[in-house]
């Protein structure tokens, strides 16, 4: 009779050492996966810092930083953006030609931006007028905020210009929100 007990007590083993080696395997592809998952998710995530392209960018008082209606348009280079001051209201206009993203340049003499590439032209409020650029220049929202930080206005979806009623708001220019450019309303042939 101990002979039987002996038997029926090996008869039953636990875990074999194949099924401990493919839970091991198992668990740490598991481990692997969820750390490559893990790194993709923060890779993908934006951490655009205030002040840096894709993030926002404060300009100040709009009485100090906007040009005057009718003048010139203002350069921020680290912003990548033109400010333009319209009788409509004020744009954050993207230094990009929508044509094959050159960096167009404001020629003060024609009044308007001209692309040296391939020669698109475009309207002080980056509306499209002759060139092989498919649309009109692309935008970014800006804020205007009071003094306490709370936005009074922004930009519409559209990207009309935005008007400025009180030249002591805050300008802030959010470059990760660009709008498109409406298609170019090229003549026919």
């Amino acid at each position: 009779m101990a002979e039987a007990q002996a038997i029926s007590s090996t008869a039953t083993p636990g875990v074999s050492r194949r099924e401990f080696l493919t839970y091991v395997w198992a668990a740490s592809m598991a481990l692997f996966m969820l750390e490559i998952g893990a790194v993709s998710v923060l890779f993908a995530l934006p951490r655009f810092k205030v002040g840096e392209f894709g993030g926002i960018f404060p300009f100040g008082r709009a009485g100090e930083v906007l040009p005057k209606v009718g003048e010139d348009p203002k350069e921020f280079p680290e912003a990548k953006i033109w400010l333009v001051n319209t009788e409509k209201g004020i744009l954050a206009i993207y230094k990009v030609c929508t044509h094959l993203g050159c960096l167009y340049k404001w020629v003060p003499s024609n009044f308007r931006f001209e692309c040296p590439c391939h020669g698109s032209k475009f309207q002080l409020d980056g509306t499209y007028i002759e060139g092989p650029a498919p649309r009109d220049l692309d935008r970014f929202v800006i804020y205007l905020k009071d003094s306490t930080g709370r936005v009074v206005a922004q930009t519409d979806s559209q990207g009309n210009p935005l008007p400025v009623s009180d030249p002591n708001l805050l300008i802030e220019v959010d470059t990760g929100n660009k709008i498109e450019g409406k298609p170019a309303q090229k003549p026919r042939a």
